[in-house]
């Protein structure tokens, strides 16, 4: 029914019902009347029936989708009629000096149940009567709190989409058997095997959006152990920031399996050091740069710097910021690459940024083991060039991006990022700007990382290729080591390794595996083939040795290691005569000194 034809509709309706209401109410309570109160009857009505239809359009009466009708239409209702009452009861008083307020309690419960009768009628017919052409998807829902019954009422209320919901789970002993929206709860958690199958249970939302991410490990397994498809709500940040509804389904992804609890961001310390300065990401086209650079922007810098070699990355990362911030951020994009030194000074000249987070580098382990040669001019020569161009200028605060594997490095890619934090922990050392480095883990998703190459091995039929079926590391989200990073920038003093607290690692094999069964195959269909360990790679990667590990942290999660670089003139003597070795002796340098007696052993300091 269009807008125009339901208006008058409702209005002739709701006329008639007010009418009624007053006479029959007036009726029963006087039914011997004379032409005086005949008289006051007409104008009682009257002044009700303009009444209720002014307070009709205040509250929206006519203007509400009926065929969902909840409790906040009942209250409007309410609200609407009360007054009306209450106007016509007031007319009265004006008019004859009295009020009647038997006749007008009984119209106001005959004008309640009528009113609410014809609208709310509507929906249990609707409910009722109107099913969806397609058979729907018989769902369990994981969870009978305020998520669950929220995702039950979505999906009971909206004929478009293809879910049923038909059972609850939940482990809180008191929900057993009751109902929510006419949903039972069917048992707990461990009970969803039993209930999938007594209840034909074809799909499982877990839908419990403050869930560890130990619980959704859990969860999911037990739910693995059926063939219904899982999904998920989002995650509660998101839900809390607004940028997802909390009835917002999505698939299980390995974030959710293999990712940690996120860091808590000291919000007022980055505000101070972020909001209205000059900021400045090197690889701001990379996986870290470009999240550093989303989660720099929310809190309103004066200007961003987007500085990398790839024009194309650089591009799509400024044409997402300018999307999102630009009416209130200034968005320079700058490409240039970092071993070119005069560059570097000259882009630090121009802008004189307040913070440099400096995420560009080469860091893929057997790429680097063939090409040792780029990976110094980059990583070593690079970053040299940044922090020495900050310097210069007296930037604030800068932040290298480091990685585990600078920790007793056996590889080139490694070496070269362990000689780049001596670097900055030497430049703190001189310099007025505050150095420090930040040392994280694996990142899911990130390029070059196993998770984008186990998607493209299982779209292509398999099998996935695992290195080793011990190899073990530890992961984070790219949004999780943004945020690291972001704060380190806060706690720095000067010289430090900040160290994330990786929880426990992980072996990549257990990581093919789930991600074959999120993508809906079992692990015979994919398969997985062992390849063995490639160059310079490790069996299991270390963010700290386990004795210079403390309960001690500066903050949440985050501990800062002291390594004792090797000696200025030292390590600037070597690194000027690396690249007139072959590689070959390059190699056996770089790890000699990554590893050298000043460096090899990392002391826990608050």
């Amino acid at each position: 029914m269009t807008y125009q034809k339901r208006i008058p509709l409702l209005m002739l309706l709701d006329s008639v019902i007010v009418l009624f209401s007053i006479y029959v109410g007036f009726f029963i309570l006087h039914p011997y009347f004379d032409f005086y109160y005949s008289k006051l009857l007409f104008i009682s009505s009257l002044i009700l029936l303009i009444s209720h239809h002014i307070f009709a359009f205040r509250y929206h009466l006519y203007h509400r989708a009926w065929e969902y009708a909840s409790v906040g239409e009942l209250v409007a209702i309410t609200k609407a009629v009360t007054f009306s009452i209450l106007t016509a009861a007031v007319a009265q008083l004006i008019g004859v000096g009295d009020v009647y307020i038997r006749v007008l309690f009984l119209t106001w419960m005959l004008h309640m149940l009528l009113i609410g009768g014809s609208r709310f009628s509507w929906r249990m017919y609707r409910d009722r009567y109107i099913k969806p052409k397609n058979e729907k998807i018989r769902t369990l829902i994981v969870g009978a709190g305020s998520g669950g019954t929220t995702v039950a009422r979505q999906l009971l209320h909206n004929q478009d989409v293809d879910q049923e919901p038909v059972a609850f789970v939940d482990d809180d002993p008191k929900k057993y058997m009751l109902e929510m929206y006419g949903i039972k709860v069917c048992g707990t958690i461990e009970d969803i095997p039993k209930v999938v199958d007594e209840c034909r249970i074809a799909n499982i939302i877990i839908a419990i959006p403050s869930l560890s991410k130990k619980d959704v490990r859990r969860i999911y397994e037990i739910c693995s152990q059926t063939e219904a498809e899982i999904k998920i709500m989002p995650l509660l940040e998101d839900v809390m920031t607004g940028k997802v509804e909390v009835s917002a389904l999505r698939n299980v992804e390995v974030e959710d399996l293999l990712g940690r609890e996120p860091v808590e961001l000291d919000i007022g310390s980055i505000s101070d050091s972020v909001t209205g300065k000059t900021v400045l990401v090197t690889g701001a086209g990379g996986s870290i740069g470009s999240e550093i650079c989303r989660q720099i922007c929310t809190f309103t810098p004066k200007e961003i710097i987007l500085l990398g070699h790839g024009e194309y990355s650089i591009y799509n990362t400024d044409m997402e910021l300018r999307q999102q911030y630009g009416e209130h951020i200034n968005i320079i994009p700058v490409i240039a690459d970092i071993q070119d030194r005069e560059k570097m000074l000259e882009v630090m000249e121009q802008y004189k940024p307040n913070v440099v987070y400096h995420a560009a580098a080469h860091k893929h382990v057997p790429l680097m083991e063939a090409n040792p040669r780029e990976a110094v001019k980059n990583n070593i020569f690079g970053t040299k060039n940044v922090a020495e161009a900050a310097d210069a200028f007296d930037v604030d605060t800068f932040v290298l991006v480091s990685t585990d594997k600078a920790v007793n490095p056996p590889n080139v890619m490694g070496a070269t990022k362990r000689i780049a934090e001596m670097i900055i922990q030497n430049m703190a050392k001189v310099s007025s700007t505050k150095f420090v480095a930040v040392r994280f883990g694996n990142v899911l998703g990130s390029r070059g990382s196993v998770i984008p190459l186990f998607k493209k091995q299982i779209a292509a039929g398999g099998p996935v290729t695992v290195t080793h079926p011990d190899m073990t590391r530890y992961f984070m989200t790219i949004p999780e080591a943004s945020r690291l990073v972001i704060q380190a920038g806060t706690l720095a003093q000067g010289g430090e390794v900040f160290v994330l607290d990786m929880g426990e690692p992980v072996k990549i094999a257990d990581l093919a595996k789930n991600l074959i069964t999120l993508s809906g195959y079992s692990i015979e269909e994919i398969g997985i083939e062992y390849t063995g360990i490639r160059p310079g790679e490790k069996m299991y990667e270390e963010l700290l040795n386990e004795n210079e590990v403390q309960r001690e942290q500066v903050f949440p999660k985050i501990h800062v290691g002291k390594a004792e670089p090797l000696d200025r003139r030292d390590l600037y003597c070597m690194i000027n005569n690396l690249l007139d070795r072959s590689n070959k002796d390059l190699k056996n340098i770089l790890i000699e000194t990554a590893n050298s007696k000043g460096s090899r052993r990392l002391q826990i300091v608050k």
